[in-house]
Order: C-alpha cells, then structure tokens, then sequence
C-alpha cells in the first residue's frame, strides 16, 4: 500500500489514473498533530506520491471516516500553544483543498468536526446510508467547521448543526447538494471511484487547471470570477491537450492526452 515509511497513519493504493488514500488512525481515524501533519505533508506533495494519478477517493479504515479531533489534546489546548496545533490543522485542511488533483471523500459511519472539515475541504462528497455529518465543537469548549459546513449546506442549516451539535443523517443533508450521491456502504468505495473514473477521463492538465478555477472563483462575484476563468482559458490554450480536446471531439473519436 504504502511505498515508504515517513507517512504511518495514511494508506493509498493507485488504479490508472484514480488513487484511494485511507485516513488509518485506529479505532476511528480522530485527528491528532501527526495526522495532521501527515495529511498536510502527503496531499502537499500528492503529486510526488501518486504521480499517476488524476483524481483521488478519500475515505477512513474502520468504522467511521473521522470521528474528530483526539479530545486529549483539548484538555490541554490554552491561547498559548493554540495557535501551533490550530496551525496544523489548517495547513491540513488547505492541504487537501489545494491539492491539484480532484478529491472526492467517501464518507462512512461518521464525519464530525475536523472529519467534516476534512471531507468539505474535498471538491466532492459521496456518502454510505446511515452516514452522519456533525459539527460538534460547542460540545467540547471550541469553535470551529462552521465555515467548512457552509460547502455543504446553507446557512441555516450551518447555524442549526453548529449551535445545536448534534449528529445529522446525510440522507438530511443530501438535497442541499453539498453530498453528491448516497449509497450503501459495501458500494461506497466502487462509487466513488466510478464518479472519479468519469472525471478522470479528462485531460490532467485541464483538470489542474479547472480544479485551481473553482477554488479561485469560489467566492468571487461573478463578473471577478467569470473574468478569472477567461484567464485561465488563456493559460490552457497554450497546452496540446486543449487542442486535441476539441480535435478529438470535431473528429468524434476519443481523445489521446499527453498532459502537456
């Protein structure tokens, strides 16, 4: 699974073009400072582990996807040594949002606060039935995930789960279209690599040029945005495989991309 030994609480295994990487924090994947900084150090670099890849499916080992942040590291957490931990946590979180390639997060059992953040900072959300989102942090004495819920659902629901604390159904969550399908949990893996093998199949230079499109536009209005994607068109343009796109399609055959 894992080709070398500096990364011990992650695993990933390549498929073509379409990777798997396993949070692997036993027994439920709860974040801790390595995690952090192993998820930070791994989808920072993604390229240089999965070099082959075009696209990558998130999902935990065992029986939920993420359970949380360790709670022991709370009990300790006071204004002088937050801003490094909270630091980490962050990094790890752009880590994944950054990442060149596409993420999905294939999420299981349940995703609670930095485990719904690690799956909202993924590009899209496929969950098993009886999956559970929460944003627990008033439960605990902190605060946080509220902006990362907000990818997922609007605002008032973002406001109900964050003041309230409870766990919700993904079944509750789907139709705010921030988890993309539901499926049962022996197909969730199967499901999200069949979604990933259908984006995949395009051009990986275009796909690293749409995914740093989405996020920059994210939050632009849309004069600012759509003048950004034109600027990003720009850049594409100068690559083969934006002409043997259009080509390929013209001459209704199949593309052949080079990633240049």
């Amino acid at each position: 699974m894992t080709p070398s030994t500096d990364l011990q609480l992650l695993d990933w295994q390549l498929d073509g073009p379409v990777a798997t990487v396993w949070l692997n924090r036993p027994p439920v994947n709860a974040t801790d400072q390595q995690l952090y900084r192993e998820i930070h150090t791994f989808f920072r670099d993604v390229e240089h582990y999965l070099p082959q890849a075009r696209v990558v499916v998130l999902a935990g080992r065992g029986k939920h996807f993420c359970a949380g942040n360790d709670l022991a590291e709370f009990r300790t957490l006071d204004p002088d040594n937050a801003p490094e931990q909270l630091t980490r946590a962050r990094e790890a979180f752009w880590a994944i949002y950054d990442s060149p390639y596409p993420v999905i997060a294939a999420v299981h059992g349940v995703a609670v606060g930095s485990g719904l953040a690690i799956a909202a900072s993924c590009d899209l959300v496929v969950a098993a039935e009886g999956a559970r989102f929460a944003t627990p942090e008033v439960n605990v004495g902190v605060l946080g995930g509220a902006k990362h819920l907000s990818r997922l659902v609007p605002q008032g629901m973002v406001r109900l789960m964050h003041y309230t604390g409870d766990l919700y159904p993904a079944e509750q969550l789907l139709p705010y279209g921030g988890i993309v399908t539901i499926t049962t949990e022996d197909r969730l893996l199967d499901t999200a690599r069949e979604l990933a093998r259908s984006i995949a199949r395009h051009s990986p230079v275009t796909l690293r040029l749409a995914k740093r499109s989405l996020n920059g536009i994210e939050y632009q209005d849309l004069k600012s945005g759509y003048e950004f994607e034109q600027g990003k068109t720009r850049e594409l343009s100068g690559y083969a495989d934006s002409k043997e796109a259009v080509n390929a399609f013209l001459e209704r055959r199949d593309p052949v991309y080079t990633g240049r």
